[in-house]
């Protein structure tokens, strides 16, 4: 975004991101933990925010950001569970704002979506949000109008719980990790408009070519790479949008600045993690310190000890560490390895530890997406599926194909014998259609897709074959040496809060077109969709498949999500749950909020592109 700020004023911005964040902005009550690492603090029951534009310098290169009382990230916030607080919202842009408080128990009317909870706040308008805090733990606030989250409107939250904790620490510090662009976000959604790849940098080259036939020979690393050409996908396309253009920070904090947190010896620090980026997952450490995670999304787990955890864009993870050298480094780094957050705990200002190398690039697999057990190599010449007679392969299994259960994939070669079927054309195979082709080299029960994703133009792939893959701490994670948090390990410290079996059950699927950049529920945009109806009061079973090959993290507006496990049994209640390709996971809701409510992928150019739906709970 270019800047529009005088060269006069611009130092006045500086504290935006985070530079003069020493100084302080406002008093915080002794109750509200705070340090020279974390000045920026409002605590009450009475707050006016402001949101506006600030001059800022992240890069190097002096940029206009939108801001909340004008900072990078906004105030944090410090309410007192079991409190009536009040928010005056003042908007100082030329364009249509909103707060939304994600995570936050409210009535529909202050959830701060346009559209759905209020009209937004209009330029020089001023809205006021009041409701009672039903709720304590980590959460965080932003704005849900256009593409403003991009650009600076957003900000942790913290809520003191009324009971005491299970759990002792004491300092408290809010980590969150954010994704800056000095680029005009619209321009960056045009730029994935009309090439979805533009800033993937990791795409393989010759080099890579010759290493894979080194290690797998010819005959397979051809095949593979006409697979994926074939599909017009790319395996090192783990995330929309990269260190080509990102900056990742730490509290409002480039990598070079070194935000920092300082402790005293012996003391135990509670941190509070909270990835607030557009579009970023982080997968965090703190070497040479292990961290107990006490919370997810606000509510209290089991502790559990690791060494590393995944935080989806939206969750919040909070965990304990002790602490015994002088400095730790607080390493977030980008999930695609482009780039990384970073800051340092130390014992006093001005110390550091060394920052560790990103890891290894991974790379996407047919299992990573759903079509695992296949043998890709024996796969040649299945290149570019479109085109085929999807029709006539439904039922095949009673058919020429008949016997194929349990067949090694690379006995497919063999298919090349198949009458009147263009093997050179199978890519973006309709998986759906393939239902009744059996067990295909141990691939279990073919995934079944709803009738709104045939033949349709918006979605490029289909997961064949679907898990839950609770107890994967997912791609690039896998046998690192390091204890990993998976889903598996997370169990809320108390049982299923409802304790109703779900009268029904609601499946969709997570879909999308990789190189239109289109993204949708069932293969239907938001524009075209119908809301999802609950009756008021009723339980019921959400199952989300991912059809596609970008991890998606789905948030239920004003209702929890009761995450279960393989077998139905309640595990974790969150707001905000992870679906990575090829995965179909199921969680309880409990209608128990009237109005129309948003549910949508978190990542905010997905949501913009289509992948959200209206939930409208009635009588």
């Amino acid at each position: 975004m270019q800047s529009k700020t005088s060269r006069r004023t611009f130092v006045k911005g500086l504290a935006a991101g985070g530079i003069l964040s020493g100084l302080g902005l406002w008093r915080s009550p002794v109750w509200a933990i705070t340090s020279p690492g974390q000045p920026n603090v409002l605590a009450g029951t009475e707050f006016d925010l402001f949101i506006g534009e600030s001059p800022v310098n992240i890069t190097g290169n002096p940029r206009t950001a939108m801001t909340i009382n004008g900072g990078i990230p906004g105030p944090l916030l410090r309410w007192r569970e079991g409190d009536t607080v009040t928010l005056r919202v003042k908007n100082r842009l030329n364009d249509t704002t909103s707060i939304h408080w994600h995570g936050i128990l409210l009535p529909a009317n202050m959830d701060g979506v346009p559209g759905l909870s209020f009209d937004g706040i209009e330029p020089d308008g001023m809205y006021v949000y009041t409701f009672k805090v039903k709720q304590n733990g980590t959460y965080w606030y932003h704005s849900h109008s256009g593409l403003q989250e991009q650009s600076g409107v957003y900000g942790p939250l913290v809520i003191d719980a009324k009971e005491p904790e299970p759990f002792q620490y004491d300092r408290d510090y809010v980590v969150m990790l954010t994704d800056w662009t000095d680029e005009d976000p619209v321009t960056l959604m045009r730029k994935l408009k009309k090439q979805s790849d533009y800033y993937n940098y990791h795409k393989r080259t010759l080099g890579n070519f010759i290493q894979d036939v080194s290690e797998k020979g010819w005959a397979s690393t051809v095949a593979d790479r006409k697979m994926w050409a074939g599909m017009k996908m790319n395996p090192t396309d783990l995330a929309d949008v990269s260190g080509a253009t990102y900056t990742y920070l730490m509290n409002g904090q480039a990598p070079d600045m070194n935000w920092t947190g300082v402790f005293r010896p012996g003391e135990r620090i509670r941190l509070r993690f909270i990835n607030g980026s557009a579009m970023t997952y982080f997968d965090v450490r703190i070497p040479g310190l292990k961290m107990t995670v006490v919370a997810s999304d606000g509510q209290h787990v089991k502790p559990v000890s690791v060494d590393e955890f995944r935080i989806a864009v939206a969750e919040t993870f909070d965990v304990i560490v002790e602490p015994t050298q002088e400095a730790y480094t607080l390493f977030a780094q980008s999930m695609d390895r482009t780039g990384y957050a970073r800051g340092t705990l130390a014992a006093r200002a001005g110390l550091s530890a060394p920052v560790p190398a990103v890891d290894p690039r991974p790379l996407l697999t047919m299992d990573d997406m759903g079509m695992g057990g296949m043998d890709h190599g024996g796969m040649a010449g299945m290149g570019d599926m479109a085109g085929m007679d999807h029709e006539k392969m439904t039922g095949m299994v009673e058919g020429s194909m008949q016997g194929m259960s349990g067949m090694d994939g690379g006995a497919m070669q063999g298919m090349d014998n198949m009458p009147g079927t263009d093997h050179s054309k199978m890519a973006g195979m309709d998986h759906g259609a393939m239902q009744g082709m059996g067990d295909m080299a141990g691939m279990g029960a073919m995934q079944s897709h709803p009738e709104s994703e045939k033949n349709n133009p918006l979605i490029d792939m289909q997961a064949m074959s679907t898990s839950p893959k609770l107890n994967d701490p997912g791609i690039g994670l896998r046998n690192n040496g390091r204890r990993v948090l998976t889903y598996s390990d997370l169990r809320s410290t108390f049982q299923d809060p409802d304790g109703r079996e779900p009268s029904r059950t609601i499946e969709l699927h997570l879909t999308g077109h990789m190189e239109k950049f289109a993204w949708s529920f069932n293969g239907v945009k938001f524009a075209d969709a119908e809301p999802v109806r609950l009756k008021y009061g009723e339980r019921i079973r959400v199952v989300l498949v991912n059809d596609t090959m970008m991890t998606h993290p789905i948030h239920l507006h004003g209702m929890w999500s009761d995450l279960e496990d393989e077998n139905g049994q309640f595990m974790v209640r969150k707001h905000t749950i992870d679906i990575p390709p090829g995965s179909k996971r199921s969680y309880r809701v409990t209608a128990d909020a009237l109005g129309r409510w948003a549910y949508h992928c978190h990542l905010l150019y997905h949501m913009e592109m289509g992948m959200f739906r209206e939930v409208r709970v009635q009588e």
